[in-house]
């Protein structure tokens, strides 16, 4: 598939993601966030470092997650903890819970000072001697995301989670990024790149 028709194809997933997700209803979705709140927090900003901050994440990208984790390991995500949680969730309940972490605001953490320098050189501008793009040409300058493209709001998330979902793009346990997109770029990254850019971007706003 060429690069041209996996734009079209990631834009009219998102199309149809955002549509979902805009019948969603937030007040609805917050009586529901009860079974989600051990994780995530009360309102969607987790205290435990290796669990992902969801508050503030588009509801189209919140929704696909939902979906692929309902796939279970046949699917191209495959948490043991949240396939459990989401089968017995339906699509209405999805676009609910998305429409309400959307409307929350993710909490800013800090960057390790050793780390800043090298994660800011990555986050803005890649590392071209071995192919590694900037991280903000698809995440955006302050991470805030690109909610049509399904490319998840960074700036503030817990960076041991990044560094966790990095591991799995590289090591191919994870694939639900467009075109390999992720893959292809965690596999040209060293240990010690990820984890400056998951420090950086973890006090990033």
């Amino acid at each position: 598939m060429s690069r041209f028709a996996v734009t079209i194809l990631t834009i009219i997933i998102g199309i149809f993601g955002s549509v979902a997700a805009e019948n969603g209803n937030p007040i609805d979705g917050k009586t529901k966030s009860a079974a989600c709140i051990a994780c995530h927090g009360v309102d969607g900003n987790a205290i435990t470092p290796i669990w992902p901050k969801i508050a503030g994440l588009s509801q189209a990208y919140t929704i696909q997650q939902l979906m692929d984790f309902q796939k279970g390991e046949s699917g191209p995500r495959y948490e043991a903890t949240m396939y459990g949680i989401v089968q017995s969730l339906t699509t209405q309940d999805f676009a609910d819970l998305a429409a309400y972490y959307a409307t929350q605001t993710m909490s800013v953490g800090a960057a390790q000072v050793d780390k800043v320098a090298l994660g800011q050189q990555i986050f803005r501008g890649g590392n071209l001697a071995t192919g590694v793009p900037a991280c903000a040409a698809c995440h955006g300058p302050t991470g805030a995301g690109n909610a049509l493209a399904l490319f998840p709001r960074l700036g503030g998330q817990n960076s041991d989670y990044i560094i966790a979902q990095m591991n799995k793009f590289r090591n191919n346990q994870r694939s639900n990024d467009a075109n390999s997109i992720m893959r292809n770029i965690a596999s040209k990254m060293t240990d010690k790149e990820i984890e400056a850019v998951a420090s950086y971007v973890a006090g990033l706003h």
